[in-house]
């Protein structure tokens, strides 16, 4: 029988390719897998408790409330957003997709993680600042337009309340710490 699995961290196209390696070793007919969800048949020898073991070991964990399920859809999907630069209108487009009220949302998502949805979407957003000063494509003022910033005063100044530093001095650093997407809290 057919089963939807959802997978706490999968934040990357790398972590669908190792959650796919361990549901094909555990002996799991994959029918599609997507960040923080796998389509899955049980085959005649898997065990749940050993896959939630391989995966427990490379850092994921099956989720097993539909609370925990939904607040993991909606990192997923804020990260996705963001990577796509899709970010006007964030809470309101989360809420449609999701059938609930923004309030309600934020209020799940506070209560359940111990951080406001719109804490943890800036700090994704300045991961992803983060990225881009990296790659070096993009200068201050492009990153902002990139990421909906009415201005780039106001993600410089987003971005010193949450590194502690200037965007200029984070650059000139060339030591760069980044976060994993799936340890932002």
């Amino acid at each position: 029988m057919k089963e939807t699995i959802y997978i706490k961290n999968m934040v990357c196209n790398r972590c669908i390719a190792s959650v796919l390696t361990i549901f094909n070793a555990e002996n799991y007919m994959v029918e599609s897998v997507e960040l923080g969800k796998v389509v899955a048949i049980k085959g005649l020898n898997s065990n749940c408790e050993n896959l939630n073991r391989a995966l427990i070991r490379t850092g994921f964990q099956i989720i097993e409330n539909e609370t925990d399920a939904l607040i993991e859809q909606i990192k997923v999907k804020l990260i996705h957003k963001i990577e796509l630069g899709e970010t006007e209108d964030l809470f309101k487009i989360l809420a449609e997709e999701f059938g609930k009220t923004e309030t309600a949302i934020s209020k799940l998502f506070s209560k359940h993680e111990g951080v406001t949805l719109e804490k943890y979407t800036i700090n994704l957003k300045i991961e992803k600042v983060k990225e881009f000063i990296q790659l070096g494509q993009l200068n201050f003022s492009e990153i902002s337009y990139t990421l909906n910033y009415k201005t780039s005063s106001h993600l410089a100044r987003q971005f010193k309340a949450v590194t502690g530093m200037s965007m200029s001095d984070y650059k000139s650093l060339q030591n760069w710490k980044r976060i994993s997407l799936d340890q932002i809290v």
